[in-house]
């Protein structure tokens, strides 16, 4: 069961389209290992907006991912692939079909 969420948004900036779709690809490997994390998707929404949908059980697992590898790599390269810094919303989980 999932209860609370984070919603991400990210532009790429001008040249960087596929650098960030690399990035955002390659961090399925990490939250795989990430036991909280109990479901995770990178999208991408336009030309050069991508975005981040995760879900987790609780306020706990969402604050371990937002300690995590992950986001400590997005942000370390925030400046060099994004048009401007992520647009990070936490939110909670009305209702979820999970398989």
């Amino acid at each position: 069961m999932v209860t609370v969420a984070l919603l991400v948004r990210l532009e790429a900036k001008p040249g960087k389209e596929a650098e960030v779709e690399s990035f955002l690809k390659s961090g399925l490997a990490i939250v795989q290992e990430e036991p909280d994390t109990t479901a995770w998707f990178a999208v991408r929404m336009g030309q050069s907006t991508f975005g981040i949908f995760d879900a987790f059980p609780d306020n706990s697992g969402r604050q371990a991912h937002l300690t995590g590898r992950v986001a400590a790599a997005l942000m370390a390269k925030a400046s060099d692939l994004l048009a401007e810094p992520p647009m990070i919303e936490k939110v909670d989980v009305l209702a979820a079909k999970l398989p």
